[in-house]
């Protein structure tokens, strides 16, 4: 089997067991959407290609996904160069997006962590102080889920040990919330 066979194979596996979360993503658009419109916000966080999905995530909802609407507030939290600079200078790597939780959400806000692993330290971190501060926490994660499996308030876990097919069906899953986000608005 060549690389495009095997690889193509992968994905579909892995797109076809999205069916066995149905709920749990279902489950993270009602509860962005009730808390969009009750004024609350997304923030959202991860490393690498789950950075690249965190802005993709904020455009699609600031700006527009499929339809023309309102602008709805999300914030990801990987773009900011200064901030993520001088907070992994000061403190930590570990403490990047747990000091930008601690000062951008508020409670009732919608804080997202992304991880292929689920063992992020920064993600932990910011996850612990989300929920110190009221905010309801959503994993988008893979492989077995890792600790943030067991800490968030909703994990949503792609059955896949390989972090390529995960990093595919986190964006199916990113368009399929914004579409279900888009028309509630």
């Amino acid at each position: 089997m060549n690389i495009i066979d095997r690889t193509i194979g992968e994905h579909i596996e892995a797109v076809n067991s999205l069916i066995n979360i149905e709920d749990s993503i279902i489950a993270f658009a009602e509860r962005a959407v009730a808390a969009l419109k009750e004024g609350k916000k997304l923030l959202l966080m991860g490393n690498g290609g789950s950075a690249a999905d965190c802005q993709h995530i904020a455009s699609e909802l600031v700006g527009r996904f499929q339809r023309e609407r309102r602008g709805l507030p999300a914030i990801a939290l990987t773009t900011d160069t200064s901030i993520l600079t001088s907070v992994s200078n000061d403190y930590s790597f570990e403490a990047v997006f747990a000091r930008q939780v601690e000062a951008l959400a508020q409670r009732g806000d919608i804080v997202v962590g992304i991880s292929t692993s689920g063992e992020s330290r920064n993600i932990v971190k910011a996850v612990e102080s989300a929920k110190e501060l009221g905010c309801f926490t959503v994993g988008l994660l893979g492989r077995s889920g890792g600790v943030l499996k067991g800490m968030v308030d909703l994990p949503i876990l792609v059955a896949s040990d390989k972090t390529a097919r995960v990093q595919e069906c986190h964006l199916l899953i990113i368009h399929m919330v914004c579409e279900m986000i888009e028309e509630a608005f």
